[in-house]
């Protein structure tokens, strides 16, 4: 206001007094914010430096529900695997009791040897459990054969076939048949007549036969020994039609068949390659003990009231039970694998379903990672190798061991990815605490360049109180000063 003047004192304290209201204004606005820089007008600088700060602290602040989220998807993942090696670890454990179950049936069975006989030959035939569909079949016996006989048939001598032939020339000569156990002879006399009954009569014996034809003298044995003839004289081989050392050739010796015996069928079924790891013979004291290795049922042909008899009868063995019922529970347990690795999802992502899981370090996203199963592979039964089985494939042992290391190889699978899901946790958790400390890094500069020192504020707030009281008191002297002319009056 220009009409109004103030001395010189008057002014210069009131001047003070301003500027302190200012100072307190600017200070007390400090300690309200708890700010000494609130807009870009108190320090363009470090205004917006530490906006740029805080506002990278806010965009990682932001990434961190990420890394958050995607440490979380990896432990619902390493969940899925703990479990699922386990389950593996479980369907191993199956195999190797399977492996170890010797539970198997057995039948023992007597031999019926008077209904097999020895007539004709008898089998025992078995199928189905591990043998399978194709009877293998198992000699009860050896049956009879016929002897083929034994015959020399005279060639070019005398016709013998006429009723009494002259044989007195041969007077003194005899003539030998044997078979090298058996001997017959005859010595030709001088009578002219009645020779050739004597002859055939002689020589007719110990199974010998001789029989006058048109080439001379037939012989031959029934039981098939060989003949040799002796003579004692050419012409004896010339009326005869036979040579002195002949021996026949075709005779063969028949032979009686046999019942095989107990261990004779132990050794005959436990010997053939074809029954091998599906039946297992034994003597039960004088019984023959049939033992089925395997799940399913074992059909025996060839049986009867009587025991074993070689007849069109058929008995059966049941399988193993226990063997039938693991591989049922080994089903059950993949079953469960599948279950748990579809399961094992966080927030609409499975990685063990391969799905891909990136994840974002930066605000530029400049520094990224993709976490995935090898390959983007399902990690389940199929993709591991482990197949629904049937109670037969427990019946071999060696099925079982090929079954076991399959197991094996899924659960080094499994390991393997659980490795490398903790190996990309590793990086998603220091990769977090990085992060946090970038977060603190950043607030704390941004704070910094902006914050204000609240006791600084204080004591400042305190001293300008004192100084605007003493302006006030200042500024009242000087006013004293101006009303001094008012005491002349």
């Amino acid at each position: 206001m220009s009409d109004i003047t103030l001395s010189a004192g008057v002014r210069q304290n009131l001047l003070s007094l301003q500027n302190t209201a200012d100072l307190m204004a600017t200070t007390q606005n400090r300690l309200a914010t708890g700010k000494k820089v609130n807009s870009a007008l108190d320090n363009p600088t470090n205004f917006f430096t530490a906006s740029s700060l805080q506002s990278r602290s806010n965009d990682l602040s932001q990434l961190m529900d990420g890394m958050s989220n995607g440490i979380k998807t990896l432990e619902a993942a390493d969940n899925g695997l703990t479990s699922i090696t386990k389950t593996l670890e479980s369907m191993k454990s199956t195999l190797s009791q399977a492996r170890q179950d010797k539970s198997f049936e057995t039948s023992s069975f007597t031999i019926d040897s008077a209904t097999i006989g020895t007539a004709t030959a008898e089998t025992l035939s078995i199928s189905g459990g591990a043998v399978g569909t194709t009877p293998v079949d198992v000699a009860l016996n050896t049956a009879d054969v016929a002897a083929t006989a034994a015959t020399l048939t005279g060639a070019g001598g005398t016709d013998l076939s006429v009723a009494d032939p002259d044989l007195s020339a041969l007077a003194g000569e005899t003539l030998t048949l044997s078979d090298g156990t058996n001997t017959v002879a005859y010595t030709f006399t001088g009578s002219a007549t009645g020779q050739k009954a004597a002859l055939e009569s002689a020589l007719s014996a110990s199974g010998f036969t001789t029989a006058g034809t048109a080439g001379g003298l037939d012989v031959s044995r029934a039981d098939g020994a060989n003949v040799t003839v002796t003579t004692t004289n050419a012409s004896v081989d010339a009326v005869i039609g036979l040579a002195n050392n002949d021996v026949s050739v075709d005779g063969v010796a028949g032979t009686t068949g046999t019942v095989k015996t107990v261990d004779e069928l132990v050794t005959a079924i436990n010997a053939d390659s074809s029954l091998a790891g599906a039946v297992r013979a034994s003597n039960d004291n004088g019984k023959l003990r049939i033992e089925n290795q395997s799940t399913q049922d074992l059909t025996l042909t060839g049986t009867g009231t009587g025991g074993i008899d070689g007849s069109a009868g058929t008995s059966t063995i049941d399988g193993n039970s226990v063997r039938a019922d693991l591989s049922t529970q080994f089903n059950e347990l993949r079953d469960q694998l599948d279950k748990l690795s579809d399961d094992a999802s966080f927030n609409g992502i499975n990685l063990l379903r391969g799905d891909n899981l990136k994840l974002t370090f930066n605000e530029t996203s400049t520094s990224t990672i993709d976490i995935q199963t090898k390959n983007g592979e399902t990690v389940n039964s199929a993709t591991l190798g482990i197949n629904d089985i049937d109670a037969v494939d427990l019946d071999s042992d060696a099925n079982i061991d090929s079954l076991v290391s399959g197991v094996k190889e899924a659960l080094n699978s499994v390991r393997s990815q659980s490795s490398a899901f903790g190996s990309n946790l590793s990086i998603v958790e220091n990769r977090q605490d990085f992060t946090k400390m970038m977060m603190n890094t950043l607030q704390t500069g941004a704070d910094n360049l902006v914050l204000a020192d609240g006791n600084e504020e204080a004591a400042n707030m305190l001293a300008l109180q004192t100084r605007q009281q003493l302006s006030s008191t200042a500024l009242s002297l000087a006013s004293q000063a101006d009303q001094a002319p008012l005491r002349l009056f």
